[in-house]
């Protein structure tokens, strides 16, 4: 139901579960399990998957901490999309390999919540996606120590909001790993 001609394909987006943002994150190990099995799910239903991978300053590209988490691989034919922004979109090839796909709704994954995650849900959104978050597969490390609440309740706070978005054309949904259909 996007506001995207043409754009009948759903797509899997997994957003910066690179060694260095993931690694002191809540639930890590469950989070991570939880993208594996979208991934597998996902190519099983011939769902394209669409990586992406942030670097800055403190991220650097080539770096041991910006490498995605080894139990997370992708094949060589999956597109991966480079950022240094929040938004997944800004800068990027993002909506370009999402055209090419013929995608109208992502399914979101990834790290970090309260930043990356919710930059590019909202971007999506804007740019007239449907955009389902995976409630139980992403993950944000502290910050409480500037101030935020602690990760679990940024998390839960992240899953409560985009259950409520909406927008005329468009649809927001939050489910976990079991209950996410890539088809149909």
């Amino acid at each position: 139901m996007s506001t995207l001609p043409d754009r009948p394909n759903t797509a899997l987006v997994v957003i910066d579960v690179q060694q260095g943002v993931v690694a002191e994150a809540p639930r890590r190990d469950e989070v991570v399990g939880h993208i594996n099995e979208l991934v597998e799910q996902a190519r099983d239903d011939g769902v394209p998957v669409v990586w992406v991978q942030h670097s800055d300053e403190e991220l650097v590209r080539g770096s041991d901490a910006w490498q995605y988490v080894p139990e997370l691989v992708r094949a060589e034919s999956e597109p991966l999309v480079h950022k240094s922004y929040g938004d997944s979109f800004e800068g990027t090839d993002l909506a370009d390999v999402l055209a090419d796909l013929a995608v109208g709704r992502v399914v979101v994954a990834g790290a970090e919540s309260d930043a990356c995650i919710r930059s590019t849900i909202h971007g999506a959104f804007t740019r007239g996606y449907d955009v389902t978050l995976v409630g139980d597969a992403h993950t944000a490390g502290d910050k409480s120590a500037w101030g935020a609440p602690p990760a679990e309740q940024v998390i839960a706070h992240t899953n409560l909001y985009w259950q409520f978005q909406s927008a005329p054309g468009r649809t927001a949904a939050v489910v976990d790993t079991k209950d996410v259909t890539f088809t149909g």
